[in-house]
Formats: C-alpha cells, sequence, structure tokens
C-alpha cells in the first residue's frame, strides 16, 4: 500500500465516496461533504485530493456515460480500492483504541 498516512480530509473523502458507491462523481461528493459536515470546498481542493488519494491507491476512477444534461460529458465516478477500504478500516480501529483508552470521557452541555 503506497502513502499510507491519511489525512482528515482524505478520510471524509474516502467515506464520502464509500457512501455514495455508484453516484461518487465531483459534483455529488462535495455537495455530500457539504450536507453531512457542513464543509464548503473549492472544486479545485476536491480534484487535487481526489488526483491524490488516486496515487496513494485509496481510489480508482472510471468515465461513466455521457448524460443530455451535462451537455454530453462524461461523469468520472470515484471508488474505493482494497487498500482504501483497508487504511479506512485502520483509522477506524485506531481512533477506536484511543477514545476506548480515555478515562471518563464525557461531554458536558452548558444551558446558556
Amino acid at each position: 500500500m503506497k502513502g499510507t498516512n491519511l489525512g482528515e480530509f482524505e478520510e471524509l473523502l474516502l467515506l464520502v465516496v464509500l457512501i455514495l458507491q455508484k453516484e461518487a462523481y465531483m459534483l455529488r461528493i462535495k455537495d455530500e461533504i457539504k450536507d453531512q459536515v457542513n464543509r464548503s470546498i473549492s472544486m479545485g481542493a476536491l480534484h487535487t485530493t481526489l488526483s491524490r488519494l488516486e496515487k496513494k491507491e485509496f481510489l480508482k476512477s472510471e468515465l461513466g456515460g455521457a448524460t443530455k444534461e451535462r451537455g454530453g460529458r462524461k461523469k468520472r465516478i470515484y471508488e474505493l480500492t482494497a487498500d482504501g477500504r483497508a487504511v479506512l478500516n485502520e483509522v477506524k480501529e485506531l481512533r477506536a483504541s484511543l477514545w476506548n483508552q480515555v478515562p471518563s470521557f464525557e461531554l458536558k452541555f452548558i444551558n446558556a
């Protein structure tokens, strides 16, 4: 597995691609990040990060069919690779392990 370090934004993108499955194309990923995480991102930042994840071999992509709505242009559909799934599992297990070691952690909400 190449470049096993995974940044927070990379982790979010991999999770969103996993959630969206066959609908994981750039605009849909961007919208899902906004809806799920309330985080606005530029198309440039999204494209750069998706490309980086492909170079790390956590994602693969292929062009989908052309659609009339897109003026005959094709969508690039992203999919997790086996390495992408493995790195997400590693991150999930690491975070769970760390949280399990925190003694008596409790969020306290103060009413304003």
